[in-house]
Formats: C-alpha cells, structure tokens, sequence
C-alpha cells in the first residue's frame, strides 16, 4: 500500500522595501531541505507566466502609473494566475511554498498605503482566492529609513529597474510597516513579527526558530523522528 503524501505547507514572507525577504525565503528554504521537506520557492506579483507579465506593469515606471484600486486588481489577477499555475499544484504535490509576499502586501500597499477600503480589498481576496489562506506568516520588520536604503543599494536605478514603490514618499512606507504590524497583530495564529534589523545570519536564525516550533509535528515526520 502506498503512503499518502503529507500535505504541503504554505509559508509567506511579508514586509516593507528593503526588509530581506528573498534572502531569507532562501536560507528557510535550505534548512527546509536539510530537514526532509520539498521545497518550491516564489514570489509576488510573479510566479506564473502570466503573473509575470502583470508584475512589470507593476514593479516599474512612474509612481502615480496606475489608480490604487487598478493596482488592486492587477495584483489579484496575478495571484490568480500564481494559485492556480504554481502554489496550488506544488501543495498538492506535497511539496512546502514559500512565497516572497502574498495577499497581506496588497492590504498593506494598496490598503494600508494608498488608502483603498480594506472591506474592498476583503471581497477582492474571497473572490480570486476563496477560504485559503498561508499556514504561516512571517513579518519582517524594520525602520522605513534602514528598509529604503537596503532596497536602493539592491535595486540600483535606470529603466527597467524594480524600485517603483521605493520611490513612493517615506510617509506612505510608514504607513506600510503600521498596515503590517496590525495585520500581524489581529491575525496572531498566523502570523510571527521578525525583527529583520541586524545581521542575515540573525535574522534568519529568528525565522528558523519561528518555524520549527510551529511546524515541529511535520518536520518530525519530514526527518522520520516522528511516530
């Protein structure tokens, strides 16, 4: 008789410009393998061709290029497209997702910072994502003025060049951090705060101490420690 594959476990990254989100899913997602687990690493706007494609209509371009409640949209659209083309599948499959961003930055940014109704951006999400939801949330954290300097060193500058939100005001980056500590806040069970200041090695080790407590019953199983 085959045994059934353990299902996967969707674990999402968010936070402010600049917050090290890409490196960190990549250091979670090697202690992930070296504990057994099947890992698919993404990323948002993206994942997906056509997700892809949205993302630099996005990620680029003049600051005011689009109406906040447009960007709402694109954002869905792609999620859309990243659920049904890769996150979903992957679970299915038993394999762990990490996303770098999901449904909580389009409250933030587009909530949070632009001043969208949050009851909108609610309805948006029931309608492309229905009652799923990530297992675990892990919001980095740190000061908007530390955060744009990081993304700016990144990024760089020029056309082409994925730094249209940083290029937002400071004011609107500190309305972000707040929209995201109160999501981390009102969602407690789904959500761990990172402090993402300091070093990688830190930082990452916070993450990985976060996830082993809340996953310690699949990792056993993942490494053959379990019953």
């Amino acid at each position: 008789m085959m045994a059934k594959t353990q299902p996967g476990r969707f674990i999402t990254l968010e936070g402010g410009e600049g917050a090290g989100k890409s490196t960190q899913i990549a250091g979670l997602a090697k202690h992930l393998e070296a504990a057994g687990v099947g890992v698919i690493t993404t990323r948002e706007p993206g994942g997906a061709p056509g997700a892809d494609t949205i993302r630099s209509l996005l990620v680029s371009g003049d600051t005011d290029r689009w109406d906040p409640m447009s960007e709402a949209l694109l954002n869905f659209a792609a999620r859309r497209e990243h659920l049904i083309r890769t996150i979903w599948p992957a679970l299915e499959q038993g394999h762990w997702v990490l996303s770098d961003r999901f449904a909580d930055s389009t409250m933030a940014y587009q909530g949070y910072g632009h001043g969208i109704d949050r009851d909108l951006i609610d309805a948006l999400y029931r309608a492309a994502v229905g009652d799923f939801h990530p297992d675990m949330t892990l919001v980095l954290d740190l000061p908007v003025t530390e955060g744009l300097r990081r993304a700016s060193e990144r990024n760089g500058t020029g056309a082409g060049a994925e730094d249209r939100y940083e290029r937002m005001d400071v004011a609107f980056h500190e309305r972000l951090r707040a929209g995201f500590l109160e999501i981390a806040a009102a969602e407690p069970e789904r959500c761990v705060v990172i402090d993402a200041s300091g070093a990688a090695d830190d930082v990452a080790a916070r993450i990985w101490s976060s996830v082993e407590v809340k996953f310690a019953d699949d990792l056993s199983m993942a490494d053959g420690t379990g019953s």
